[in-house]
């Protein structure tokens, strides 16, 4: 509006709001203060009538109304702008990252969300406020804000928290797939979270009770395979680990620590916790039984970070109490105890996150998990990837159980030690 036309219309009306003012106010504003006192008492009151009398339009159906819904996402916005200030965005544009963001994903978040090529359910699209379909809205939110919206929910939507709360790692590879998802394409998609090749059209994704019942594991193997692989060497360099060829013992020790929360993660509490008893002991039983593989693409190690990672799991650090780790992890000649892990060819990332969850106390486990939490505390950095290199390094027959044939695809060459006299020394204290 010209500012001679604005000055027009206050000269206009500035005399009557005077004179209506002067009567308000009887000269004192004591009396304006008990006006509005008295008018919240009225509205307090009139609205109390209104809830007691059951006639507050609570249904989802009727929506809200503009208003309403821009102040609440208004309000949504600023608090999240406000509240994620501070946070430390790590780097989000690893692989192996974006592919376990995308696992998740399409577990947890499809179904409200939608996805490349996928719609979402016609149930959530009923919800009042309705879930946003994500592709072209990520673009809106800085990865900070994102972060801070995966970990801690929503009140008043169904935007969940993260079940695991120590776990920031799973919420940032969440956060890298979105950062990723709006250029993605749904061939790319159907990649990343159901393992399928981009020339294959996803298969539609239906409830497990309408699926054939003739193999009662089949359905959740299936779900399994997107992210484990379906020989069980694991996808990503990192991102899942290698589960072929791991103890029964061990496999189901994971599964019911992780259904019953005591190893924490958003990722595989909320699947584990959903299985019955004798499924988890059928799928600790297949995995067991798959001949051991370990596969890698990543850059060869210097071979200073492999003999460092060679001395620490064959000698450890006395004088730091840090203890050696192949009489629990091998290699080495004789039984071990089959709750812990064959960790010889696992992945030299996935190993790395273990000993730092461990070293941070965010790992969790199972009645063993304290050992490993007082040894990895004393670990440096630079420690942890030398460990983890060396073992990464090995195949997967060095520690495989005994009787399992094991299968070598895409490795270099492992690194080829003398026995130690070590080897043979009694465990040291923990």
């Amino acid at each position: 509006m010209p500012f001679p036309a604005a000055r027009r219309i206050l000269r206009r009306y500035w005399a009557p709001l005077r004179r209506w003012l002067g009567w308000l106010t009887g000269g004192s504003w004591k009396r304006v203060l008990a006006a509005v006192a008295l008018m919240g008492a009225l509205a307090g009151v009139g609205g109390l009538t209104l809830v007691s009398l059951g006639l507050v339009p609570i249904s989802a159906s009727s929506g809200h109304w503009t208003a309403t819904g821009w102040v609440l996402h208004y309000a949504m916005r600023r608090a999240v702008s406000t509240q994620s200030m501070g946070i430390t965005v790590p780097p989000l544009d690893d692989p192996a990252l974006v592919l376990k963001g995308a696992g998740h994903y399409h577990t947890g978040c499809l179904a409200c969300h939608g996805g490349p090529g996928q719609e979402r359910s016609l149930i959530v699209q009923q919800m009042t406020p309705e879930p946003p379909f994500l592709p072209p809205r990520i673009e809106r939110w800085e990865p900070q804000e994102l972060f801070w919206i995966v970990k801690n929910g929503v009140k008043f939507t169904a935007m969940p928290a993260w079940l695991a709360q120590k776990r920031d790692d799973e919420v940032w590879a969440v956060v890298a797939f979105l950062q990723a998802m709006p250029s993605m394409s749904p061939e790319r998609y159907t990649q990343l979270a159901l393992g399928g090749r981009a020339d294959q059209p996803a298969k539609p994704v239906t409830p497990d009770h309408l699926r054939p019942l003739q193999d009662p594991l089949g359905p959740v193997l299936a779900n399994c395979n997107r992210c484990h692989a379906e020989d069980g060497g694991g996808r990503g360099e990192g991102a899942f680990p290698r589960l072929a060829g791991q103890s029964e013992a061990y496999l189901l020790g994971a599964l019911q620590a992780y259904a019953s929360g005591k190893r924490h993660s958003g990722i595989m509490q909320p699947i584990a916790a959903g299985l019955e008893p004798d499924v988890l002991e059928a799928l600790a039983q297949h995995y067991a039984e798959l001949p051991p593989i370990s596969r890698t693409d990543a850059p060869e190690p210097l071979p200073d970070s492999l003999a460092r990672g060679l001395s620490l799991a064959e000698r450890g650090v006395r004088e730091r109490g840090i203890p050696s780790c192949v009489h629990c992890h091998g290699p080495k000649e004789g039984p071990r105890n089959p709750m812990y892990p064959n960790i010889a060819g696992q992945y030299a990332a996935y190993l790395k996150l273990q000993l730092e969850l461990f070293t941070t106390g965010k790992r969790g486990g199972t009645e063993y998990a304290h050992i490993m939490h007082s040894a990895a505390q004393q670990l440096t950095p630079e420690q942890m990837q030398a460990l983890a290199d060396y073992y990464a390094s090995l195949p997967a027959e060095e520690t495989a159980a005994l009787g399992k044939p094991a299968l070598t695809l895409n490795r270099r060459e492992p690194i080829r030690t003398e026995p130690s006299a070590q080897d043979s020394s009694p465990p040291q204290q923990r």
